[in-house]
């Protein structure tokens, strides 16, 4: 090859080299910028930070996409953009945590029934072996508990340390919730890895309008 091609061909390849790395640094900069606007709540800095070329999967050093951490702010309107964008809705953080645990333990319920139309993983566990249902019902998010049970959850799936769901739910006096997981099927009687059933639990809290609720439910179980 002549001496001169030779020189040309090197010039193009530095050329494309620098060009692919410039695109790289712009897109790093832009997932920066991106997920600090997510964080700061900052609708037009997200919309800036998408157009220079973000990646909507762009996650923090915790794992963290844009998308969990406007859920776990409360920014609906801003999780909704990034949905929009494209974001994988079952990307978990390195703790585990799913959008939808996200949503459900914030009580955002129109978010959680979006979430779930977009096929989001109902059953995944975190590092605390929680998920979304424990989430919601620990937080007595009534109605997604029933959008969750709706999608299919086992209203008397046991988590970690025998736990269900109905037992999240008395141990933080969540009557309502409490009531809704009977009505669709909770059973009363089971015993978590202490032993100790739904009212046992309730008690130790001494709530007492949950108490009421569950003992009526011990009176007519669930055939």
């Amino acid at each position: 090859m002549p001496k001169l091609c030779i020189v040309l061909t090197c010039q193009v390849l530095l050329a494309i080299a620098g060009a692919l790395g410039a695109a790289h640094a712009q897109e790093t900069s832009a997932n920066v910028r991106l997920l600090a606007a997510a964080r700061a709540g900052d609708a037009a800095g997200v919309a800036r930070a998408l157009f220079d070329g973000a990646t909507p999967n762009a996650r923090n050093r915790v794992g963290e996409t844009a998308l969990v951490i406007t859920l776990k702010n409360g920014q609906t309107d801003l999780a909704r953009r990034m949905l929009d964008a494209g974001t994988d809705v079952n990307l978990a953080a390195v703790n585990g945590i799913t959008p939808l645990m996200a949503a459900a333990h914030g009580g955002h319920v129109e978010m959680v029934r979006t979430l779930l139309a977009k096929d989001a993983e109902i059953s995944a566990i975190d590092r605390l072996q929680k998920n979304a249902m424990t989430y919601a019902a620990g937080q007595g998010h009534a109605e997604i508990v029933l959008l969750l049970l709706r999608a299919g959850v086992d209203p008397n799936a046991v988590y970690a340390h025998s736990l269900t769901a109905l037992m999240w739910a008395a141990g933080y006096g969540h009557t309502e919730t409490v009531r809704s997981l009977l009505a669709a099927g909770a059973r009363a009687d089971l015993k978590d890895d202490r032993g100790k059933t739904a009212i046992d639990i309730a008690r130790e809290g001494n709530f007492s309008e949950t108490m009421k609720v569950l003992e009526a439910a011990m009176k007519s179980p669930v055939p």
